[in-house]
C-alpha cells in the first residue's frame, strides 16, 4: 500500500505547558506517553483516523532559532470567528508575529514558545477540515515536493503550481498538506516535522525502501536505539516513518 500522514512532531522546551496551549487552542484532548512526551488528538479520536493529523510534543532543551519551515494554519468560519479566535489565543499566551507577511487577510501568530502559525480568514476550501485547516511546509520546489509526497503517501494531489502545491487524504477528510515556495534556505534541524506511518499489516522496511527509491535520504545519525526510522525528503526536511498500528 502506501503511508499516510498521522501526526506533526513538535519540539518543545516544556512539552506539557505547550501541550496545554495547543489542546486549548484546538479543543483537543491531551495525553502523555511519559516524561517529555505529550500527545494531542481530538476527543474521542480513534488513531489513526484520517479526519485529523495529531500533534506529538517532544521535550528538547534547545530554544527555537529562526522561522520554522513547518507550521499550522487554523480554520475559521466567519470574520467574527477569526477575531474571536485570535483574541482567545492571545488570552492563552499566543502573540502576534511578523514574518514579513505584509497586509494579508490572515493573522500570523506565535505560540508561547515562538512557533509560528496562522489564523486564516474564512475560506470555503477549509469548511470541513476541523480546527486545523492545513499543515504548511516551506520549500524551494513545490512541484518536486508534490511529486515526492504524492507518491510517498496515499494522499491525493489537488493542486500543483510553481509557487504552491496542495494534498489531502484520499478519504477527502481532515486538513490539507500544503507546500509553499519560499526563498529562505533550510538551516539546521527542523523543530517541527511530519510523521508518517504504513497501514496496519504493511512492512515498514518495505515502505522505507520505497521512500528511498522516491528520493528520501538518510540524515546520517545513529538510529540504533529507536524503533522508528528518521529520513529526509528531497529538500532535506526530516520526517519519521513510524511503526503501523
Amino acid at each position: 500500500m502506501a503511508t499516510r500522514l498521522v501526526q506533526i512532531n513538535m519540539k518543545a522546551q516544556d512539552d506539557a505547558a505547550l501541550g496545554r496551549f495547543w489542546a486549548e487552542a484546538l479543543g483537543w484532548g491531551i495525553d502523555s506517553e511519559g516524561p517529555g512526551v505529550t500527545n494531542l488528538e481530538p476527543v474521542g479520536f480513534a488513531y489513526p483516523d484520517p479526519t485529523a493529523v495529531c500533534i506529538d510534543l517532544i521535550a528538547r532543551p534547545e530554544p527555537k532559532k529562526g522561522k520554522n519551515r513547518v507550521h499550522l494554519d487554523l480554520a475559521t468560519t466567519s470574520p467574527a470567528h477569526q477575531a474571536e479566535l485570535v483574541a482567545r489565543l492571545q488570552d492563552l499566551g499566543a502573540t502576534l508575529a511578523d514574518v514579513g507577511q505584509g497586509d494579508v487577510p490572515w493573522t500570523v501568530m506565535a505560540d508561547p514558545e515562538g512557533n509560528e502559525f496562522c489564523v486564516l480568514e474564512p475560506r470555503e476550501i477549509y469548511r470541513d477540515t476541523g480546527p486545523i485547516a492545513a499543515v504548511v511546509v516551506d520549500c524551494a520546489d513545490p512541484r518536486e515536493m508534490a511529486r515526492f509526497w504524492g507518491e510517498a503517501m496515499d494522499w491525493t494531489v489537488h493542486e500543483v503550481a510553481d509557487d504552491h502545491a496542495t494534498l489531502r487524504s484520499s478519504h477527502g477528510v481532515g486538513p490539507y498538506l500544503e507546500f509553499i515556495r519560499t526563498p529562505d534556505p533550510k538551516t539546521g534541524w527542523n523543530r517541527v516535522h511530519l510523521d508518517i506511518a504504513p497501514y496496519r499489516g504493511d512492512d515498514p522496511a518495505t515502505e522505507e525502501a520505497t521512500l528511498r527509491t522516491l528520493g528520501a535520504s538518510d540524515p546520517g545519525i545513529d538510529q540504533s536505539t529507536i524503533s522508528w526510522r528518521i529520513l529526509t525528503d528531497p529538500e532535506g526536511n526530516e520526517f519519521c516513518l513510524l511503526s503501523p498500528r
